[in-house]
């Protein structure tokens, strides 16, 4: 590339040159994240041969849509790819949160009591638990407990779930992703371990996974590890960047058929529910997924590589095990976290002309500044960058439906701060 052009896209030759000393020095952490793809690519495929599916599942469905075949197709390949005896895939499920909460409110009754092992969900999800003012009929004001226990610096709290299973908890949460905290994603093997212990100790718990930013990173998934529920969206990790909205639920029949009554009503579970024909963006979002998370895994491993050879601390680090999408970089300086954004939001095919400010964002305590310019609005499996606008300052950086444009959102972002400091 000339001068000129580098020049007009505002980047630095150095941010440039360090980004590709960072892809020489990662690339043997690249290998084990190539042969995972190449194994849930295959895993997908044969799903999808395994219940033929063909043109006809993408034909368009109106009304209460009895009888979509492309929907239902589009949930046995899903209970089959993640491990599942059934899954809910649909439009109608609105985010990662609406889908959580189907399964929360599918499972729990007044009295019963939700212990979450991996300390605050989400803040969206925060929400849903304490009794409201204005009794809009969260988990509080059912009748329903909440209680949560903290990671250590070394993980689950193994005594501390001990003891507080004693409690008979109906439904024990795990959050697979790191939201915003200062943590590596929970991975199968950890995650197997929590589930074979609690059951040992309170077989009948529901354990329920969110599994937001985790598909497609490892070989295996929460349901095929024991968790009797989880769910995600699909404008992150499954939808490969083509689906435009939606949701999913995959587990064990019965707690997928209370998740169903919940999104439509008792009776009528998952027999309705029209997809106009969005079956073929989901099938082909899925059957890219495994290669659209691995530019974003590597996207997130260079990030990691040249921030953190410039003394900033990252985590996780370029070399560690990863579970989710997430880079986090903790920028220390307000301005710098600013900086971040604008420059990715720069690097976007779309709203490239916006200046990210922070904001109150529905769901979040602090204010939020976010780069999002997606094809899919809100779309983090496409490159986007947030962080609350708070000490330390850390921004999180997923995404990238290709490494080449994740890239650039990286060598951006060095430039910004480049300038920043010359």
């Amino acid at each position: 590339m000339n001068d000129g052009f580098y020049e007009r896209m505002e980047i630095d030759q150095s941010a440039a040159e360090l980004v590709r000393k960072s892809e020489k020095k990662v690339a043997g952490f690249l290998e084990k994240q190539e042969e995972t793809a190449q194994y849930n690519q295959w895993k997908i495929v044969d799903a999808m041969q395994k219940y033929g599916l063909g043109q006809r599942h993408f034909s368009v469905s109106t009304g209460y849509g009895y009888g979509d075949e492309g929907r239902e197709i589009t949930e046995k390949i899903y209970a089959e790819v993640f491990g599942g005896e059934d899954a809910i895939v649909r439009p109608h499920i609105t985010s990662g949160t609406h889908a959580i909460s189907l399964c929360l409110y599918g499972v729990l009754r007044s009295g019963d009591e939700l212990l979450s092992v991996t300390g605050a969900p989400y803040d969206t999800i925060h929400s849903l638990l304490a009794p409201s003012e204005e009794d809009l009929g969260t988990l509080g004001d059912l009748g329903i407990t909440y209680r949560q226990l903290d990671l250590t610096d070394q993980g689950m709290d193994y005594p501390g779930l001990e003891e507080a299973l004693k409690n008979k908890p109906k439904m024990v949460y795990l959050q697979r992703s790191t939201g915003y905290a200062w943590r590596k994603a929970l991975t199968m093997d950890e995650i197997e371990k929590a589930i074979v212990r609690i059951k040992e100790i309170h077989p009948q718990a529901v354990v329920m996974v969110d599994n937001c930013y985790g598909e497609f990173i490892e070989k295996m998934e929460p349901t095929e590890v024991g968790a009797d529920l989880m769910a995600g969206s699909l404008i992150k990790n499954p939808g490969g960047g083509i689906a435009p909205t939606g949701g999913y639920v995959v587990g064990k029949k019965k707690w997928v058929a209370r998740a169903a009554a919940r999104l439509s009503a008792p009776g009528i579970g998952k027999e309705t529910g029209a997809t106009m024909g969005i079956s073929r963006q989901y099938l082909q979002g899925l059957f890219l997924a495994p290669h659209v998370v691995l530019q974003a895994l590597k996207t997130a491993i260079v990030a990691a590589e040249a921030f953190s050879s410039l003394g900033f601390q990252v985590c996780p680090k370029p070399e560690d095990d990863r579970s989710d999408i997430i880079q986090a970089i903790q920028l220390d300086e307000e301005e710098k976290l600013l900086r971040f954004c604008r420059a990715v939001q720069s690097a976007s095919p779309v709203d490239s002309y916006v200046t990210p400010y922070p904001w109150d964002m529905p769901g979040y305590e602090e204010q939020v500044v976010m780069a999002a310019g997606a094809f899919m609005e809100g779309s983090s499996i496409e490159l986007s960058a947030d962080g609350p606008m708070k000490a330390p300052y850390i921004v999180y950086l997923q995404g990238g439906l290709t490494y080449e444009h994740g890239k650039m959102g990286i060598i951006k972002a060095l430039s910004s701060l480049t300038r920043e400091n010359a």
